[in-house]
């Protein structure tokens, strides 16, 4: 069976830094040789999460820094090893499925990822998708369904900065969509309380400390994204520094216990009640995998393992995908899917009016 080596790059909604995959991709297998996350340095990390406000001067300088970021990252997983490949979703700056047109943008310049890595690059797989009709949104039900599609009906929850979920088995993917915020909150108000020296509640160890006020979390889950039916996809602006703003006033050291409680439990209620309104009443699901960094907080999985029971929920490591490394793997399936021109997308997760094949290619 023909061995194909991709690697596959991703920098999600928080910003943290580039995880890179190195991927080795046989007829529906797909194993994870390697997969390391590369922060930022914080001067850029600081200019990533600010690049909705940035000049169009600003924004055109940081495009190349960070496909020098990705790039190097793309080179230290390979490790001398000879990828086909490198899929780069890019760093999200806007994502506007509603709006009219709708459109998106996500930098990163392939070219200079090209340059450093000498591999050739797919990248912007969004615009495509969009172009078609569809959400450009999520992009990662695609790979869900090559992997997951012969077995059994499971949901497969990833909780990033945003949560998404894919419900995928019994020969297809049936649907897929946001679930609403991931981490995305409780990192803001990490930021928020302590001026930035945290970026995130490690372990969930605050939000252990504090008590979640319920009253909170069922007024914020009268937003009326939540009662939208699927195809939908969030901007983590939609559940960001404003709305902290407009729900907590001014977060201390003090109250980040409280606050981040509750967002944990916000994140984990948005999910269990998105499967029982649209995915439980129609399917029989025999398990939830997590992937994510969500998958690595003990509080919010523990949220999640009463909220969905009797269900069970495990983690994407039981069936051999490390939780941080399921999305960058997905784009190096992507980038070799678009390097040899085959259908990348899933219209019943996005919306769009049919296959496409997805991803601008820049040779090597």
């Amino acid at each position: 069976m023909t061995m194909a080596l991709a690697i596959g790059l991703m920098s999600g909604t928080s910003a943290d830094g580039v995880t890179a995959a190195l991927v080795d991709i046989r007829g529906r297998g797909v194993r994870v040789l390697r997969c390391e996350t590369y922060p930022y340095a914080p001067a850029l990390r600081r200019r990533v999460l600010e690049a909705p406000g940035l000049s169009a001067a600003g924004l055109s300088r940081l495009n190349f820094e960070l496909g020098e970021a990705f790039g190097r990252a793309a080179r230290r997983v390979g490790r001398g090893r000879r990828a086909r490949v490198i899929g780069s979703h890019g760093q999200t700056v806007w994502h506007g499925p509603e709006d009219d047109p709708a459109n998106t943008l996500q930098i990163a310049e392939p070219c200079v990822i090209a340059e450093l890595a000498g591999v050739p690059v797919a990248a912007d797989f969004r615009t495509r998708d969009m172009a078609a009709g569809g959400q450009g949104a999520p992009l990662v039900p695609a790979f869900e369904e090559f992997l997951f599609a012969a077995g059994p009906l499971r949901c497969l929850q990833n909780i990033g900065g945003i949560g998404n979920v894919s419900v995928t088995g019994r020969g297809r993917l049936w649907t897929a969509f946001d679930t609403g915020p991931g981490n995305s909150l409780m990192d803001e108000a990490a930021r928020q309380a302590t001026a930035g020296r945290l970026h995130m509640d490690q372990d969930g160890r605050l939000a252990r400390q504090g008590r979640p006020d319920e009253l909170l979390v069922e007024l914020f889950l009268k937003d009326p994204f939540f009662a939208r039916r699927p195809p939908k996809s969030l901007d983590k602006g939609s559940f960001g520094a404003a709305f902290l703003r407009r729900r907590f006033g001014r977060i201390t050291r003090a109250r980040l216990p409280q606050v981040l409680a509750t967002l944990n439990l916000f994140t984990a209620r948005s999910i269990a009640d998105a499967y029982r309104r649209f995915i439980l009443p129609r399917h029989r699901i025999r398990e939830v995998l997590v992937s994510g960094g969500g998958a690595l907080n003990p509080v919010l999985m523990g949220h999640l393992v009463r909220l969905l029971a009797p269900l069970p929920v495990k983690t994407t490591a039981a069936c051999g995908l490390p939780v941080m490394a399921k999305e960058a793997a997905a784009f190096a399936w992507l980038g070799l899917r678009a390097l040899q021109g085959r259908s990348n997308n899933c219209p019943q997760a996005t919306g769009a009016r049919g296959r496409r094949i997805l991803g601008k290619v820049v040779p090597a």
